[in-house]
């Protein structure tokens, strides 16, 4: 005899009693194969690999990635010497200096620029067919994003202003240093302007009153600028890199490019060169200051 009676069926108390041990559903089956459930998606967020990727736009080989360049000289002596004594700098200053092409007179420089694309040219004024300033006006016309800096056996203040005229954007004597050379390339690809002190302070003032007087009756008004362009261009007068320039008013170079773009754009200027000449010639900059 049971110690208390069964309870009816449908009575509400026979709905509380807890399931027999021996109930399937006492127990939790695992899911079975082929349930989503079953398969755990990895969560990447805390998943190392997924932050030990490299990143190109912050991978410092990226940074330091080789400088291309195109020589162009009609001795093919002259032309190996500068490639043995580039490429033999070592990356200390900067990076890797690699030669991408070579050219025995100016008009082959301007196919292989327009074809090659390198970081900068590097040519000598007295190439035959194109000299090296009709060289430096065919890659301005055809925009190519390609500096030239010249390199001269002569340094004349004529010479010098016809190149930066063309739209040059380094001079430099042929019996320059090796280190000086690979200084002003280096400068020169990181969108400077080379040009020995010596030479600018002999020949900026002849520049600026040459610029003048062509430029008799227009007016260029630097309010269009914002304080921080200006400042941009105070700094690119001076001859410093964008690098340099970005160090110095703390920011990024990628910064410093789009304020030299705007200020480009703003004053209708073409290139560094010209902006230079400005910035004298208004007096923003005063030489020796």
């Amino acid at each position: 005899m049971p110690d208390h009676p069964p309870v009816p069926p449908g009575d509400p108390r026979a709905t509380t009693k807890p399931d027999p041990p021996g109930d399937p559903r006492a127990t939790t089956k695992p899911d079975p194969p082929g349930d989503p459930r079953a398969t755990k998606k990895p969560d990447l967020t805390g998943d190392p690999r997924a932050t030990t990727r490299p990143d190109p736009a912050g991978d410092p080989r990226a940074a330091r990635r080789p400088i291309r360049l195109l020589l162009a000289d009609s001795s093919a002596l002259h032309r190996a010497g500068l490639r043995t004594v580039l490429t033999g700098s070592g990356t200390e200053g900067g990076a890797e200096l690699v030669v991408a092409g070579e050219a025995a007179d100016g008009a082959e420089a301007v196919e292989l620029a327009r074809r090659l694309l390198p970081d900068v040219l590097v040519a000598d004024v007295a190439l035959p067919r194109m000299d090296g300033a009709a060289v430096a006006r065919a890659i301005v016309a055809a925009r190519l994003p390609v500096p030239v800096l010249a390199l001269t056996a002569h340094d004349g203040d004529e010479e010098l202003m016809e190149l930066l005229g063309a739209g040059a954007t380094g001079y430099l004597c042929k019996d320059a240093p090796p280190e000086e050379l690979s200084t002003a390339i280096r400068a020169v690809a990181a969108g400077g302007a080379v040009i020995t002190p010596q030479v600018l302070a002999r020949a900026l003032p002849r520049f600026v009153a040459a610029a003048s007087t062509t430029g008799a009756g227009k007016v260029v008004d630097l309010r269009s600028l914002t304080g921080r362009e200006r400042e941009v261009l105070m700094h690119v007068a001076r001859g410093h890199t964008n690098a340099e320039i970005a160090e110095v008013l703390r920011v990024s170079e990628t910064t410093v490019k789009t304020h030299v773009g705007h200020m480009l754009a703003k004053l209708r200027l073409r290139d560094r060169t010209q902006a230079v000449v400005l910035a004298y010639e208004t007096g923003l900059v005063k030489p020796g200051g």
